[in-house]
């Protein structure tokens, strides 16, 4: 499970760079989620656009990730491609998370 890493005024931008969070990925995504983000910004936004397919175990992955950052500190999105944000919207998991429909979205919105 590859992710990269950068950091805004504020804000910690992580991007996974698979094309699948599923079973056979998950607890590597939630053991990187979790070292890249310790003690870090109050915001991480993940960016998915090249995540092209997620399952239950993958949204749980993220699920974790959002708890593991503590009630002090939030996870948005950015970048779903259709077939996850379908994932998303029919778990209605897309009003916990703030969704963006891209990063630089996101950075205009938390630069404002």
């Amino acid at each position: 499970m590859e992710l990269t890493s950068s950091k805004e005024p504020g804000l910690h931008i992580i991007t996974v760079q698979e094309q699948r969070i599923d079973a056979s990925v998950a607890l590597a995504f939630k053991d990187r989620m979790r070292n890249a983000t310790e003690g870090g910004e109050e915001t991480v936004l993940l960016d998915l656009n090249h995540v092209n397919f997620i399952d239950s175990s993958g949204l749980g992955a993220i699920v974790a990730a959002m708890k593991s950052l503590g009630p002090a500190r939030k996870l948005v999105l950015a970048g779903l491609t259709p077939t996850v944000d379908k994932v998303f919207r029919l778990t209605r998991m897309d009003s916990v998370f703030g969704v963006f429909p891209t990063v630089e979205a996101a950075l205009a919105d938390f630069g404002s």
